[in-house]
């Protein structure tokens, strides 16, 4: 195994880690993940034109997805250069410089899906909840307001990463167990100990994506709550009707993305394909699916779709 050995910060590489015993294969490996990423920011793509296009679609619901495609684009992107490396040239090393910028991006932009995942429940909670001033409490200026607070909220927790991690020297196995840099996989490379990167690390996950995911969980209390209080069994299916597709996506974002940090964190025995399928799991099933989900359950988005195409 290739070891970096107290080497100078800028002269010390990664070795990233594609599919371990199906080096043979890579060659249709590559031509799958080149089909899911055309389809996902084809579908994406698509998501964030006629959102723009159509002036009926410039609601508060419309304008939260649009700001979910746009992260699951830059996750896409942040991540496509060396998975396809490693499966279509078998370039595997990566420097401690783009390694540090790319796992910046790939945290910055999940803990921002998780911020905007949180928005549309709370959008979700308010059409519900309090229908009569969902107009009012979410106007484009407030929903500005959100996206900006989100993002400069992703920043200011994200940034400490990369920098933490700058401060070392490199001597253990610099083998990563994914195609692509994880805060959670560099850090064990370190010569020294990392109890505040560790620390901080948890702390900043606990903070936001367990933050998230729990207000996201009360938010659909109240609104199961008020539904179960309407009188017509027609309304309130309607009205779980809406929360489907956003459901699906919460569930298809914080089950892969909570498991692989406790297996990283705790699950020191586990399975080394099963951190590999989850790792893929949670970087492009969720930019795939969102599109795909929302496509299907939204009728007017739907139709509009289709529209397009037919022209």
């Amino acid at each position: 195994m290739s070891t970096v050995n107290d080497t100078n910060f800028n002269s010390a590489v990664f070795l990233l880690t594609g599919i371990p015993g199906l080096e043979d294969v890579y060659l249709w490996i590559s031509i799958l993940f080149c089909l899911i990423y055309a389809i996902l920011i084809a579908g994406n793509s698509v998501i964030l034109f006629i959102t723009k296009i159509d002036p009926s679609l410039h609601e508060p619901m419309y304008i939260f997805l649009s700001m979910l495609a746009i992260t699951d684009l830059g996750i896409s992107i942040a991540t496509l250069p060396t998975i396809l490396s490693i499966f279509l040239f078998n370039s595997r090393e990566i420097s401690l410089n783009a390694c540090f910028a790319q796992l910046f991006f790939i945290h910055l932009l999940q803990l921002i899906e998780s911020s905007v995942l949180l928005l549309m429940a709370f959008d979700r909670f308010v059409a519900i909840c309090n229908p009569l001033r969902y107009a009012s409490i979410l106007t484009l200026p407030i929903i500005a307001k959100m996206g900006l607070v989100c993002v400069l909220r992703g920043v200011a927790i994200i940034v400490p990463l990369p920098l933490l991690l700058k401060r070392y020297q490199y001597c253990r196995a610099n083998v990563l167990s994914h195609s692509y840099c994880l805060h959670q996989e560099v850090m064990k490379a370190v010569c020294s100990d990392i109890t505040v990167n560790s620390i901080y690390g948890l702390s900043a996950s606990l903070l936001t994506l367990g933050l998230d995911s729990l207000l996201i969980f009360l938010s659909y209390v109240m609104i199961f709550k008020t539904v179960l209080s309407v009188a017509s069994k027609v309304e309130s299916l309607r009205a779980l009707e809406t929360c489907i597709s956003h459901l699906c996506i919460v569930l298809l974002f914080y089950i892969p993305e909570i498991s692989l940090s406790v297996i990283h964190r705790f699950g020191k025995g586990s399975s080394h394909l099963l951190q590999i399928v989850l790792g893929y799991t949670n970087l492009l099933v969720p930019p795939l699916m969102n599109p795909i989900v929302y496509s299907m359950k939204s009728k007017h988005l739907r139709a509009r779709i289709i529209r397009l195409f037919i022209k």
